[in-house]
């Protein structure tokens, strides 16, 4: 007999989602988190800070007013680290406050402390003050997250070389920053420190970057952010960091330094699979320590062992993480999960924000499919000049053939948002006809989906 049907470990977005579904379903679930409360990466360094962050500097900055009253407008004149941190705190406390009730109405157990396993079926719980305990299980989860990828060369100190999980604990904002990896997080950061008007410098070694966008999205965002003075050093590896009296100094490969006053280190994640002894039960890791699994049923190389969210790679998405979490804890417990839909839209929470789903015209081009493009400028929309919008585009991709949708890709104010219309046409196998025939609220940037249906539709019917 087993303590509990479902150990999972890690409180994040695919553990709750697990322990959730498992104590719906009437089983014994016991949830492990190493951290001071529970959420897990997603509530307290990453998807949540990240984005409270970025309102907070959009309201304060006056960023969205901006197109209206030029680009010296801000409703506060001096933003210090301390107006982000007291919004920040405020979110977070209300995340935890709503995910500790969320357990405790469920019956969910909670134990704090770190986790490994002792056996296959057996994870030892170590509490803050050395207390171990070991509980067995009849199913485990593995859902304890990534961390951020820490090199040797990178001098961090916590004060002004910083990875992307110290950033949300700044002490003071820079007057200059470097952002080393052009990833979703290193994109994500650069954009809204430079929404604060500061000087940001991003360097990526390979020559482009956010490869998975349609590259016409990319394009016209690299526009924006050179606009804007975001020095983009693309193409180069970082030879050295020196900490010197003029700041911290990054020595590129093509033999040019970038000198700031502070860096931020964003360049790639590794599972926090290192400490839980998973060799006790037979699994192995990558170089990343992330967990490989079927990708249908989300188990390990060992059938009663599960795993999901980023620890299992990408998208590492909170949304398709929460997904995973269900579905393996429905496969464990004997029920056939349904089939998530075959788009998920995927959300790059930068300055401006990045939204798609479904096929890039590269991998349509790939396909052979016979296809058609229609663009929407956010700028054409009476919303979009209310808003004083002076850039925001909308692309849909449709087969000539069956006149479906293949493809949405937004890049602009609400673009996260409005990606859900797309998706939904997208899972349902709708056509180019939705668009043309559907009536939009007026005025909103929605609109751009039958502006640019009807791009499309002319340039089909020529």
């Amino acid at each position: 007999m087993y303590d509990y049907d479902m150990v999972v470990i890690g409180s994040g977005p695919s553990g709750r989602r697990a322990a959730v579904q498992c104590a719906k379903l009437g089983k014994a679930v016991l949830v492990v988190e190493k951290g001071r409360r529970v959420g897990g990466v997603s509530v307290h360094t990453g998807t949540i800070p990240s984005k409270t962050l970025r309102e907070t500097v959009l309201n304060l900055s006056g960023w969205r007013e901006r197109g209206f009253y030029g680009r010296s407008y801000r409703v506060k004149q001096d933003i210090a680290a301390s107006d982000l941190m007291t919004r920040l705190q405020k979110t977070l406390d209300h995340e935890v406050e709503v995910l500790e009730h969320q357990f405790s109405r469920n019956l969910v157990r909670t134990a704090n402390g770190e986790a490994r396993l002792v056996s296959p079926h057996e994870v030892e719980i170590t509490s803050a003050i050395g207390e171990t305990k070991v509980v067995s299980a009849a199913f485990i989860l593995i859902a304890c997250g990534t961390r951020p990828f820490r090199p040797d060369y990178v001098p961090f100190d916590g004060a002004t070389v910083l990875d992307s999980d110290e950033i949300i604990e700044l002490p003071k904002l820079p007057r200059s920053l470097a952002v080393i990896g052009a990833g979703v997080i290193g994109v994500e950061y650069a954009t809204i420190f430079s929404a604060l008007d500061v000087p940001v410098t991003l360097i990526e070694p390979r020559p482009t970057f956010l490869d998975f966008i349609d590259k016409e999205l990319i394009d016209e965002f690299m526009h924006e952010l050179r606009d804007r003075n975001v020095a983009l050093r693309l193409g180069s590896k970082v030879t050295s960091i020196e900490k010197t009296a003029q700041g911290i100094v990054t020595n590129l490969s093509d033999g040019r330094h970038v000198t700031t006053e502070m860096l931020l280190f964003a360049a790639g994640r590794v599972g926090a699979t290192d400490r839980l002894n998973l060799e006790a039960a037979g699994i192995v890791v990558d170089h990343r320590g992330r967990i490989s699994v079927d990708p249908v049923t989300l188990q390990t190389s060992v059938p009663h062992i599960y795993a999901a969210g980023d620890v299992i790679g990408f998208p590492s998405l909170a949304s398709t993480s929460m997904e995973q979490g269900r579905v393996a804890a429905c496969h464990a417990l004997g029920m056939e999960p349904l089939a998530p839909p075959e788009f998920f839209p995927y959300g790059i929470y930068s300055v401006p924000e990045i939204s798609t789903a479904g096929l890039t015209e590269e991998e349509v081009r790939t396909r052979g499919i016979p296809y058609e493009v229609g663009i929407a400028r956010f700028r054409e929309t009476s919303r979009g000049h209310i808003m004083g919008l002076n850039s925001g585009m909308m692309k849909m991709i449709f087969s000539t053939k069956t006149r479906r949708l293949l493809g949405v890709h937004i890049l602009g104010e609400g673009a996260t948002e409005l990606i859900h219309i797309g998706q939904a046409v997208l899972n349902l196998k709708g056509t180019i006809d939705y668009f043309i025939q559907n009536t939009f609220n007026y005025p909103t940037l929605a609109e751009a989906y039958k502006i640019a249906g009807l791009d499309a539709w002319n340039r089909m019917t020529r």
